[in-house]
């Protein structure tokens, strides 16, 4: 019985999990460049349950000797969040009209698993990754996040406009106070070896992924001024999702009740024998 416990409990936990992750999608429905995060569950391995043999009469008659070991079937030991995924499919394009709004649109990528980002350099120098094109010009003339993080060109080094006046063509050049500046495009062959920091940034893990820039990777792309691109968060999907995950939640929490009612009946009769 204790394991049924165990298989309930797991499955609230996973579905609690899930929720948070459906729940932080919804919350950047409206965050240009964001992408959703989907949870993966997994089952924990199945156990295989055999009658174990026994010494009373009954049982050595049935079976013709005193140790029997018959296979009774397999057990579920309930399941878990994998891991959270983001999903990097194209989002909707829309207008603004602002000049530092810039939305990267993919064209055909070498790899099924790749992407392309905006290259930013973050408060601590270290650079960092986004699909949010939400740009403006700081104080100095620097073309910045709108978090204030410095937007960085195909050299690493930061861009200055000193001002708005400025135009970006589609190969993501930007020209304006007398100056040409091709703004960073960053391919990442294995996007998902990215990991999500605050403020719509990521980062790349350890394993020996490389960023390159697109353009000398010959990656197809283009670059969209006046635009943005939106969150590819499917809200009714999602709340629905939501709606599914809070149904499933409520059952478990129903089983791992009606153990615990079992378990203290079972207590409190035995108790009543003695």
């Amino acid at each position: 019985m204790l394991r049924g416990f165990y298989t309930a409990a797991s499955g609230m936990i996973s579905q609690q999990r899930t929720q948070e992750a459906l729940s932080n999608n919804i919350a950047n429905v409206n965050t240009p460049g964001y992408k959703a995060d989907e949870a993966v569950l997994q089952a924990f391995p199945e156990m295989l349950i055999q009658q174990m043999g026994s010494n009373a009469p009954g049982i050595q008659q049935e079976f013709g000797g005193s140790s029997t070991n018959r296979p009774i079937g397999s057990l579920h030991t309930g399941v878990y969040v994998q891991e959270v995924v983001p999903d990097f499919s194209q989002g909707p394009i829309r207008e603004t009209g602002m000049a530092t709004d810039l939305a990267l649109v993919d064209g055909a990528l070498p790899d099924e698993t790749g992407g392309l980002f905006f290259t930013v350099e973050n408060e601590a120098g270290d650079l960092r990754y986004t699909r949010n094109g939400h740009f403006t010009v700081d104080a100095a003339g620097y073309l910045t996040t709108n978090e204030g993080y410095y937007v960085l060109d195909d050299n690493e080094n930061r861009i200055q406009t000193n001002g708005m006046d400025f135009t970006v063509s589609s190969n993501g050049q930007l020209q304006g106070d007398g100056v040409t500046t091709n703004i960073g495009i960053t391919y990442i062959a294995d996007a998902q070896a990215l990991i999500k920091e605050a403020d719509n940034l990521l980062t790349l893990t350890d394993d020996g992924m490389e960023a390159v820039d697109a353009r000398q990777q010959g990656t197809e792309f283009s670059v969209l001024q006046h635009t943005l691109e939106s969150a590819n968060v499917d809200s009714t999907k999602t709340m629905s999702e939501m709606m599914s995950a809070y149904r499933m939640f409520e059952q478990n929490q129903q089983v791992l009740k009606a153990y615990d009612e079992s378990m203290a009946k079972a207590v409190s009769e035995i108790a009543r024998l003695g």
